[in-house]
């Protein structure tokens, strides 16, 4: 999360970071962590975005590198990625000949 970025309704975040046991990208969604970055929870509160941030910081035993991204509504109300680094991390691991992305870059929403 950039120092200056603030999560609001026009600027919500995700909570994201890594699986400590085998490194796959996650998003927070309500209490657990998924690897569905669809179904991850869009925080509008600066105050509830960095108290779940603490939180995760905090699970160094599950999850490593948690960080608030910007992102965007989707028009289904879908958390998305607002930049290219997000979109990417999301397409999954670029090593694994077997990944599929989860959503085409052309798809992004560029902000």
């Amino acid at each position: 999360m950039s120092k200056t970025f603030v999560p609001s309704p026009r600027t919500p975040a995700v909570l994201t970071g890594n699986f400590l046991r085998d490194g796959r990208n996650v998003w927070k969604a309500g209490e657990d962590w998924t690897t569905d970055p669809r179904v991850a929870t869009l925080f509008e509160d600066a105050g509830l975005a960095e108290f779940a941030l603490l939180d995760a910081q905090a699970q160094g035993h599950v999850v490593v590198g948690p960080y608030l991204a910007e992102a965007v509504r989707n028009p289904d109300g879908t958390p998305g990625p607002a930049h290219f680094r997000e979109a990417f991390r999301q397409r999954g691991p670029s090593t694994e000949p077997s990944a599929t992305p989860a959503q085409p870059l052309a798809e992004v929403a560029h902000v």
